[in-house]
């Protein structure tokens, strides 16, 4: 879809574009400066006995033949056994330290070896060498895929100290990392965002640079790049301005790196000049992921995006302004911004590992609370969070998650209240599931015999707090509860439906997502994706899934922090008018309008449960009471949305389709016929500026709510 540029500001919606084509550029590498990186022995001692564990449970798992015990990707782990194996694997191995799943917390941890334990990715490479010195000590770690994801992780080398005065490589060199340390409150980050270009593209990014925005160049950078002995040459900029576009000074916390050489061709290859190649072994089950969008958090969103616009030809894709992105007091405005790639496929594989499609999402804070303020004040501009894709995000997060209760290593994810999947309501049981359908009229059963099915529920402890459905519970013991406990006066109307009845509850456990996709997943992977936790977004025919860990490079709990973002791109599968498969489109399936503001929730929701249950660790009955009223707030605000979010994204896909069909009847001379079409485009049109009406009025109604709850709790009963 491409929607004009002349809406009011306050609605979603996308960009024409219409500007050159601009650089040849791709994804190269993400750069993290951390507090310490361990020495290269150790990573490897802990992918040996990772790798010696899954050799022992492939094994186990074979002789045992028993389901679910499989390490095949479409099955969750057996992880009482799993822990068994590694405990015994632990118990092997001299001074090995014993860690316990059970008290796993997301700070103060080696995001090395997270991504090592977690997702299953590898170090591939190090710098320096191993007969050289440093004032830096460098890892790279991929997944098991060399043309995915890179991510180099540096830090001060300790034992070198200061005594490297002539750093051969600039961007290996510990000074770096002090000026990132200086600009970011002395908190680990994200401190680079690296791109490769093509033959002769980097000579005029530099030369843009130099006067459009000179001041942006880094020091070392101003008189030209620098080209090393494998001739590959590197540009660096900073990326953002301190305030105003071209007065201020620059930001110095975060870089923007350019890479161009002829070995950026092989496939087999370390991206950054001076890595060395590390051998590794990846396990059949580690998924390969690929680089999808970068986001920033700024005090300038406009000034980011005239920069890019200025240097590199990026434009504007999706607009999410004003009044759209909001979670009780806090707001945001946010812009997608990016090249225009040349890549064509049908091939849904060669679509996966694109790398050619960049997407810049940029994030300003409206009000003074909320994520992204905190993250602006606490730390400063700089990089929110990676979003990578896979090619299955269901067992990719399941493995995610199964590997971090076995290795006590890895990653948790943001909480996702499971009103967001579905829960179970008596006017769902009196209505079953397919009330939505033109053919059903009327309710399927009475109000008392919903009540007796619910009160039986509720009581056998499978219906949860939260009115949602136990997702370890099966129909068959569902049926057993309400067979042996359905009162005599409701006997017969409930036999008579418990086909459907039974139906409605199993159901209930994922209505949300089924009202969007239906049929197309089997019960099992809707009941994957609610227990991963895992977002789900329709764009038109396209889906889009997507996750969120929990903050990663973090000191202290509580502190604000980057995080990783995987996402599933489900293109659509339709067939053109000559009968082969339609292009893929970067980035189909968008940017999830409806997740978009489920994540801003997500975050605020796990912030206050967080909040919560420190509160009632340290027995504080007052805070805690506050807090749950924000978990509260923020769910309903969640369930209040979503609905409101569908009405929008359904009319922005009909709006698009219309507009597509206008434009092709429009080249053909069909004028009648696209005049029909111009009548629907304007239809949908007018249909989304009311949905996005209807959504500033619910976001209006709970930033009042969480107003008069922070009044209250400082003892401010004023309530405005």
């Amino acid at each position: 879809m491409v929607f004009s540029d002349d809406q009011p500001i306050d609605e979603p919606h996308e960009v024409d574009i219409s500007i050159p084509q601009g650089f040849d550029i791709q994804f190269s590498h993400v750069h993290l400066y951390v507090d310490r990186v361990d020495d290269l022995h150790e990573y490897k001692q802990f992918e040996d006995s990772i790798n010696k564990f899954h050799h022992d449970y492939d094994a186990t798992a074979s002789s045992s033949n028993q389901h679910g015990t499989s390490m095949r990707q479409d099955h969750p782990m057996n992880v009482v056994k799993g822990q068994e194996i590694w405990t015994s694997i632990q118990n092997s191995i001299a001074n090995s330290p014993h860690v316990s799943s059970e008290c796993y917390s997301s700070h103060g941890r080696d995001v090395v070896k997270q991504l090592i334990a977690g997702f299953g990715y590898r170090v591939t490479g190090c710098y320096p060498a191993a007969d050289a010195t440093s004032s830096s000590k460098t890892v790279l770690v991929t997944s098991n895929d060399p043309m995915g994801i890179q991510i180099v992780v540096s830090s001060r080398d300790n034992e070198v100290g200061d005594d490297v005065h002539d750093e051969k490589y600039l961007h290996f060199d510990a000074a770096n990392m002090d000026t990132f340390f200086r600009a970011h409150a002395n908190r680990q980050g994200i401190a680079v965002l690296a791109f490769e270009v093509g033959p002769g593209c980097l000579q005029e990014i530099h030369q843009r640079y130099s006067q459009l925005h000179p001041q942006l160049l880094v020091d070392q950078y101003k008189d030209g790049v620098q080209t090393y002995e494998n001739e590959v040459s590197v540009l660096e900029v900073f990326a953002y301005y301190t305030g105003d576009k071209g007065v201020s000074s620059p930001d110095e916390g975060t870089i923007l790196r350019f890479l161009e050489g002829n070995d950026l061709d092989a496939e087999e290859r370390c991206k950054l000049p001076g890595m060395v190649s590390v051998p590794a072994k990846f396990h059949h089950s580690s998924h390969p992921a690929y680089f999808d969008h970068w986001v920033s958090n700024v005090f300038s969103r406009t000034g980011f995006l005239e920069t890019l616009e200025d240097t590199l030809y990026f434009t504007p894709k999706v607009d999410f302004n004003a009044g759209v992105v909001a979670a009780g007091e806090a707001q945001i405005e946010s812009t997608v911004t990016g090249n225009v790639s040349s890549m064509s496929t049908s091939e849904k594989d060669s679509a996966l590992k694109d790398q050619s499609q960049i997407y810049l999402p940029i994030n300003n804070a409206l009000t003074k609370v909320g994520h992204v303020h905190g993250f602006l004040q606490e730390i400063g501009q700089g990089v929110q969070h990676i979003a990578s894709r896979v090619g299955d995000i269901v067992s990719f997060v399941q493995q995610a998650n199964d590997r971090r209760k076995i290795f006590g290593e890895g990653f948790t994810f943001l909480s996702i209240p499971r009103s967001y999947y579905g829960v179970l309501t008596k006017d769902l049981l009196m209505k079953g599931i397919h009330h939505n359908d033109e053919a059903m009229d009327g309710n399927l059963i009475s109000l008392q015999c919903a009540t007796a099915v619910f009160e039986i529920l509720v009581s056998e402890g499978v219906l949860l707090n939260d009115m949602s459905l136990d997702l370890d519970a099966s129909m068959e013991k569902v049926k057993m509860f309400l067979d042996a406990n359905i009162p005599s006066s409701h006997s017969e109307e409930y036999h008579q439906n418990e086909s459907v009845i039974l139906d409605t509850i199993m159901h209930s456990r994922y209505v949300n997502l089924y009202y969007l996709l239906r049929d197309h997943l089997t019960e099992e992977s809707y009941v994957a994706i609610v227990r991963n936790q895992i977002l789900v977004d329709v764009q038109g025919e396209d889906l889009l899934f997507q996750i969120f860990t929990s903050n990663i490079l973090q000191r202290n709990c509580g502190e604000e922090a980057p995080f990783f973002e995987f996402i599933q791109r489900v293109c659509s599968e339709c067939m053109g008018p000559d009968g082969c498969p339609k292009q893929v489109k970067p980035g189909c399936g968008g940017f999830g309008i409806r997740n978009f503001l489920t994540l801003f929730l997500s975050i605020e929701v796990t912030k206050a449960m967080l909040e919560a249950s420190t509160a009632q660790d340290r027995g504080d009955d007052a805070q805690h009471d506050f807090f749950q009223r924000k978990v509260n707030i923020f769910t309903d605000q969640l369930n209040e949305s979503n609905p409101i979010l569908t009405e929008i994204s359904d009319a922005m896909t009909r709006e698009g389709t219309a507009r597509e069909r206008l434009e092709l009847l429009m080249v053909e001379g069909k004028k009648e016929d696209a005049k029909r079409w111009k009548s629907i485009m304007e239809e949908e049109g007018h249909a989304k500026a009311a949905a996005n009406e209807k959504l500033m009025e619910c976001n209006l109604k709970y930033q009042k709510l969480m107003k008069n709850l922070r009044l209250e709790s400082s003892g401010n009963t004023e309530l405005r």
